[in-house]
């Protein structure tokens, strides 16, 4: 075994590791076994430069958590939909519900699908929030009525691209904080996720968004705007 175990070699040492951890006074074991197999785990992590997160985390089971659109069309928020996906640790498609309404699905870990759910929302309701105040500003009111149709849409267009750069960013100096300090938790997260992604055997593909008018001033005032949002970073913590 190396110093990077793969998935393999990793179930091995958890059934190790969960053995050692079975080994307490409560199952019989007298206190210096106890202390003995207490001792040998933390040998164990330290050998490999695990914590019990990283031996666990290949257990934990991946699930998929929903986040309806309420409309039949892609809406501004999917251009900014595969950045929160990355950002969490997760997978993200879109599909339609039975009623015919799109929604997104986000698949992985509990922690992060959770986690990319309650950004999503967050990043929705910013946008909708700063597109009505932008209407109010001077520069809005300067647009002629039958182009303001363009002006909403480009300023949250310009808003959702500006968060998505910013997620991606964060991910960016995240994982290299945590591979700089020897834990890339990321590259076996993935393993996981993707492993239990090809047994549901989906029929996925990649569509290409439509071309759309920009008005330039719109678009970016809504740069601005996603500049300006403060997104947490421990919305999504490397477990």
């Amino acid at each position: 075994m190396n110093a990077n175990p793969d998935l393999t070699a990793l179930d091995k040492l958890k059934t190790r590791i969960q053995g050692l951890r079975a080994k307490t006074t409560d199952n019989g074991c007298t206190e210096d076994e106890a202390l003995s197999a207490a001792a040998k785990v933390a040998e164990l992590l330290s050998r490999y430069d695990l914590s019990l997160t990283d031996v666990e985390i290949r257990d934990a089971s991946c699930e998929r958590l929903e986040y309806q659109t309420h409309r039949n069309k892609r809406i501004p928020l999917g251009d900014c939909i595969g950045a929160i996906a990355n950002f969490c640790d997760c997978r993200v498609w879109r599909e339609k519900n039975p009623t015919g309404d799109a929604r997104y699905v986000f698949f992985g870990l509990r922690s992060d699908i959770e986690a990319a759910r309650c950004l999503t929302e967050l990043i929705d309701s910013a946008v909708r929030f700063e597109l009505g105040r932008y209407k109010t500003t001077t520069d809005y009111q300067r647009f002629r009525h039958q182009e303001r149709h363009i002006a909403n849409a480009s300023f949250t267009l310009g808003m959702i691209a500006s968060i998505a750069d910013k997620l991606t960013a964060m991910k960016a100096g995240r994982d290299q904080a945590n591979s700089a300090g020897g834990r890339d938790l990321v590259v076996l997260k993935s393993a996981v996720v993707d492993a239990e992604l090809d047994r549901l055997d989906l029929k996925l593909r990649t569509v290409r968004g439509p071309t759309r008018m920009v008005s330039p001033k719109a678009y970016e005032a809504g740069g601005d705007a996603g500049a300006s949002l403060a997104i947490d970073p421990h919305i999504r913590k490397a477990t």
